[in-house]
């Protein structure tokens, strides 16, 4: 294992990816809107028409064309489908690891939209004509999806690449091992539930130097002193898995006012709710443990002890709460002819977040005497993420009651994206708060949506819309932290969306609207640990990276409105 100053450099990348993250911010920023039945049929392009409570939160004028007051509810079933596996490194032509490609799917039930609001009639012909006031819930973000994938790899292992980053850094044994670790001792969890359940060991000889429970090393002298060779011996099975829930919802208290029929006006109290939860896994096992000798010396007796590795688990779980406020504003302009124009203006939204994590880790011989496991404690945190401002902007054209077309634009800059300190600002979040300035842009997103109605009372949608990807960073070292997107594919770089749907409406007041939607989001990659087989000059040893996992996931959304217009 050589120790060069490259290698420094990624040990602190590394090492701060457990703290929050550039993918952190853009996670609890992003915004994929969920509504009723008809926006979301109409690909949610609904700034230019509003009347619907689900086009609220797009545009807060929305609610002043009704003349009218209304109530929805939408219940859906929300099925997430994740298709991970190996892919190649740039240049080659095989997979490293996780050759075994799997579709996982996971179906849940949710209410994305409810809400009423109140039409005041003040009965005049000009001016200012209705006011109508409302409180609307709508889920703005969703974040179920569940993945595995698998295969067999035989050049780098988890227990290896922990077994180098601590001898990288420095970290005495003792201290890993101590009965208080996780609170007292300046190392990441990961390192000391790894230690702690015998993933790695330290050398007798070589005191600082350690190897992975599943490695084999050789002791050499060169120009430069001692040097420690260390490598996996044969292959290993390992296993990903990642399982997250939760959602954004956002509380909206809403007025609009209309004005002559020509100009409606509309603002937003938003109170954003977010829950987030994540569990992680990662598994090896030799295929053949006979491969993988570890030896013990009891300290009283002096006697030692031939066993071999068989496995190792470690587990990662995280969950986030948090509360924001923001406002939003924006206005619809009717000049006659069938065309409208909308636009609106959200500001940054402060959320409070408080996030809690825990690890553990286990290691299995073939000797169960020395088997060990460690779990570390509750850890909790709590600081505030600051989002960016969003803008969107509408065009819509109507067929008189035979039909309409609509398109969206809108833009929201993740370069502004800020971590802040609860309390007294201390310089905690200022590296990261540069990279995302740094390796954070502009993302642009468009939507277009179509009713027609063949008969007075039905009426059929279609919508489509794509977003693209804020991410400006590419190279190796971004991909290691947080890059979910590749440039050399660009149609891979954005998320797409298509949807449609059917509204039947009553002579009297209740309607009813069906839509099935999906999402195509952009490529994830996942790196589970971190390359450690450099050669002298601190590059990656062809043949010797961390397993690359490609994840590509999709959301269907079935949903059914019922509402009642009054």
């Amino acid at each position: 294992m050589k120790k060069t100053a490259l290698v420094l450099l990624l040990a602190g990348i590394t090492a701060g990816a457990g703290a929050q993250t550039v993918y952190d911010a853009l996670t609890f920023s992003e915004s994929n809107y969920e509504g009723t039945a008809r926006t979301m049929a109409m690909g949610n392009a609904f700034t230019a028409l509003g009347g619907d409570l689900g086009a609220v939160t797009i545009n807060p004028a929305g609610s002043a064309v009704a003349n009218y007051g209304q109530i929805t509810i939408t219940p859906a079933l929300n099925i997430s489908v994740n298709n991970a596996g190996g892919t190649a490194y740039t240049g080659e032509s095989t997979p490293y690891s996780f050759g075994n490609r799997l579709r996982n799917a996971e179906t849940r039930f949710s209410v994305p939209n409810f809400g009423v609001t109140m039409n005041l009639d003040l009965h005049r012909s000009k001016g200012l004509k209705n006011i109508n006031i409302g409180f609307i819930v709508n889920t703005t973000n969703r974040y179920q999806q569940s993945l595995i994938t698998s295969g067999e790899h035989s050049n780098t292992s988890f227990a290896g690449s922990e077994a180098y980053w601590a001898s990288i850094e420095g970290y005495d044994m003792n201290s890993l091992l101590g009965e208080d670790a996780y609170n007292s001792y300046n190392a990441p969890w990961k390192t000391i539930v790894a230690a702690q359940s015998g993933m790695f060991s330290e050398l007798t000889d070589y005191p600082g130097i350690f190897v992975g429970a599943n490695e084999n090393f050789e002791v050499s002298d060169g120009e430069d002193g001692t040097n420690i060779n260390a490598w996996t011996p044969g292959p290993l099975f390992q296993t990903y898995q990642r399982q997250n829930t939760g959602y954004k919802y956002d509380y909206v208290f809403n007025i609009g006012f209309n004005i002559s029929d020509f100009v409606y006006f509309g603002a937003n109290l938003g109170i954003t709710s977010l829950n987030y939860d994540s569990a992680l896994r990662f598994t090896e096992a030799a295929v053949d443990p006979s491969l993988f000798e570890n030896s013990f010396t009891d300290n009283d007796s002096g006697q030692e002890t031939v066993t071999y590795f068989d496995n190792l688990q470690y587990d990662y779980r995280y969950s986030a709460r948090g509360t924001g406020v923001y406002g939003k504003f924006g206005f619809i302009v009717n000049p006659g002819f069938g065309l409208r124009i909308g636009a609106a203006l959200q500001t940054p939204t402060s959320t409070h977040i408080k996030e809690n994590w825990s690890e553990s880790g286990a290691t299995v011989f073939t000797d169960s005497q020395f088997n060990a496991s460690s779990e570390s404690p509750l850890g909790e945190y709590e600081y505030r993420l600051v989002s960016p401002l969003r803008a969107n902007f509408g065009l819509a054209y109507t067929f008189g009651t035979f039909g309409l077309i609509s398109a969206d634009y809108e833009l929201c800059d993740y370069s502004t994206m800020k971590f802040k300190e609860k309390g007294m600002q201390s310089g905690t979040f200022d590296d990261t708060n540069m990279g995302i300035k740094s390796n954070m842009g502009m993302a642009h997103e468009l939507r277009a949506g179509i009713e027609i109605k063949p008969l007075s009372q039905l009426a059929l949608r279609a919508g489509y819309g794509f977003t693209t990807s804020p991410e400006k960073v590419s190279d190796e070292f971004g991909k290691m932290v947080y890059v979910s997107s590749v440039t050399d594919h660009p149609g891979r770089t954005m998320t797409h969306k298509g949807a449609f749907g059917i509204g039947y409406s009553t002579k009297g007041s209740f309607f009813i609207d069906a839509a099935c939607s999906f999402t195509k989001f952009r490529d994830e990659y996942i790196y589970p640990y971190d390359d450690y087989c450099f050669d002298g000059d601190g590059y990656v040893l062809e043949g010797y990276y961390t397993p690359e996992i490609l994840n590509r996931r999709m959301l269907w959304n079935v949903l059914l409105t019922f509402g009642f217009r009054f």
